[in-house]
Formats: C-alpha cells, sequence, structure tokens
C-alpha cells in the first residue's frame, strides 16, 4: 500500500473518531442514569414527561407547518423566475441568501419590534398568532436550503416544453404548476422539506426569545437543570437530524436515477 493511502485513511479514522467518541461518550453516560448499571432510564424519564411531548409535538406541527407555506412560496416563485423571469434570477438568489447571512437574532428582534402587543399588527398578543409568527420565521431560515432543493430540481427538467405541452393541452396554470411541474421536482422538493424539518426540530434562537416551549428551548431548560437526560436527548436529537440527512441522500439517489417525464 502506497504511503499517501495510508496517510489518507489515517486522516479519515482520525475525523470519523473526531465525530464518534464523543457521541460514543455521550450515549454511554446517559445509560448510567442508574448507578451500577447501563440503563434506558433517562429515555424512559424524559419521554414520560408530558412537557417534553408537548414541545415535541409543537416542533413536528410547526416543521409541518414550515414545510408546507416554504413549498407554496418557494415552488411558484422559482418557476416563475425560470419560465418567464430569468434576468431576476441572481438577484432572486441574493435575496433567499440573506437569512444565511443575517444572524437569526436580529431578524427575530426584528419580528418582536414590528409585532409586539402595542404594533399595528400584534401578532405577540395570543399564543396561536405568535406561533405563526414562530412559523413565519422558520420559513424564512429554511428558504436558503428551499430555494435552492427546488431550482436544482427546475433545472434538471425542461420546464418551457413542459409548460408549453401542457397550455396545448388546455391546462391552466395552477394545474400546469399542481400536475406537471411539482411531480416532476417532487425529489428537489422533498429534499428541501427534510433539510427545514431537521432545522425546526433543533432551532432555539426564534423559539427562546418569542418564549414558545418547542424541543429545541425544552433541550435548554433540562439542560440546565438535569444530568442524564440532557444526553439522552441529545443523542435522540441527533438521531433525528441523520434521520432527515440519509433521506435526504436516499431521495438524492433516486433524483440521480430517475429521468424527467
Amino acid at each position: 500500500m502506497k504511503k499517501s493511502s495510508v496517510l489518507s485513511w489515517l486522516i479519515i479514522l482520525l475525523a470519523i473518531s473526531y465525530f464518534i467518541i464523543p457521541l460514543l461518550s455521550t450515549f454511554e453516560f446517559s445509560l448510567r442514569m442508574l448507578r451500577g448499571q447501563y440503563s434506558f432510564e433517562a429515555y424512559r424519564v424524559v419521554f414520560a414527561q408530558a412537557e417534553f411531548q408537548n414541545a415535541f409535538i409543537r416542533s413536528i406541527l410547526l416543521a409541518l407547518a414550515t414545510i408546507v407555506l416554504s413549498i407554496l412560496l418557494v415552488v411558484p416563485a422559482a418557476y416563475l423566475v425560470r419560465l418567464r423571469l430569468p434576468s431576476w434570477r441572481s438577484p432572486v438568489e441574493f435575496v433567499t441568501l440573506l437569512p444565511l447571512v443575517i444572524p437569526a437574532i436580529i431578524i427575530v428582534f426584528g419580528y418582536i419590534r414590528m409585532f409586539n402587543s402595542s404594533s399595528w399588527l400584534p401578532l405577540t398578543d395570543s399564543e396561536w398568532t405568535t406561533d405563526l409568527l414562530l412559523t413565519f420565521g422558520y420559513v424564512v431560515l429554511a428558504l436558503p436550503y428551499m430555494y435552492r432543493s427546488v431550482d436544482a430540481g427546475l433545472r434538471a427538467i425542461d420546464v418551457k416544453t413542459l409548460t408549453e405541452a401542457a397550455q396545448s393541452l388546455g391546462a391552466s396554470g395552477f394545474t400546469i404548476l399542481w400536475q406537471v411541474i411539482l411531480p416532476n421536482i417532487r425529489s428537489g422538493v422533498l429534499s428541501g422539506s427534510f433539510i427545514a424539518f431537521a432545522i425546526v426540530i433543533g432551532e432555539f434562537t426564534f423559539a427562546s426569545l418569542l418564549n414558545r416551549p418547542v424541543f429545541g428551548t425544552y433541550l435548554q431548560l433540562i439542560g440546565a437543570n438535569r444530568a442524564y437526560e440532557p444526553s439522552a436527548l441529545a443523542i435522540v436529537a441527533f438521531i433525528i437530524t441523520w434521520a432527515c440527512m440519509g433521506l435526504l441522500q436516499l431521495v438524492g439517489r433516486s433524483r440521480g436515477a430517475r429521468p424527467a417525464r
């Protein structure tokens, strides 16, 4: 074996160890809640708590709402830019990158300033309107990833030909978008959706400053008062995130193997 190959494998093993060893240590520590034995007691305690169940269910509902709103916003916009307004592509891409440049804390402070109880649109006055505002914030955070996933799907198909063919058959604009374009970019939409789901599940800044009980804030709260349960929650969060990434890889492979219809 060549020296360069040995060095390459050594670097790979060191990189893997850098990620795996802390994870295994966290998992091992989460099993030591009962002294003198390994058990899943910390996981049982966490899953049995009503606060965890409510926070986790709320996070899932917010994630689903974020995905739906993102699709309704991004798919028509990306389709219109691709088909009718190609000169707008660079400005639109720049706008979608802004959530990566502007810190989340600045965005949420702007929301609080604009939509507090004394503003013209007091979205922080009730729980459901605050959840709505939080969902809008999550849509903004997921925008760069959703837009690029959808745009990549649109670039993989012949949007103009598909649109003209559907129009020649008398299809309306809504029908074209829903029954022709969307099925052909399903892989891109799913890729963006998985990323959006992972972002929402682990997000803390927006939820904390808007005072909403979600999974991210619950993880921080229990981490300040418990020892073993935070480790268990960290493993749960890791599994959820990597499950989303695994599904993303599967979707990406299916997109590469399946030609556009």
